[in-house]
């Protein structure tokens, strides 16, 4: 597993722990993937009730708060296939 996805699973436990009542996918460009639901996250590639890709940079802007995820969807920086009432939900879990 990449630092990038160990890091990011310990920081999205960190931030979504239980408020998350559905599943969801986050691919990282070239490291991996994460899997969050109401366990929480760990490094998994799953079926999800919505996937959302990024790269690297845009996930960790994500994560920090410096960058919006909805902002991320309508520039073209994250896709999301699937659920997107899911993915409302995870945007603001992770708010």
């Amino acid at each position: 597993m990449s630092d990038v996805i160990t890091a990011a699973v310990e920081a999205l436990n960190g931030k979504i722990s239980g408020s998350f009542d559905g599943s969801a996918k986050f691919v990282i460009e070239g490291e991996g993937a994460i899997v969050m639901d109401s366990d929480g996250a760990r490094a998994g590639d799953d079926d999800t009730d919505v996937t959302l890709s990024a790269d690297a940079d845009t996930f960790q802007s994500i994560l920090e708060g410096d960058l919006d995820p909805t902002a991320a969807f309508m520039s073209g920086k994250l896709s999301v296939d699937g659920d997107m009432g899911m993915a409302m939900k995870l945007g603001s879990a992770l708010a």
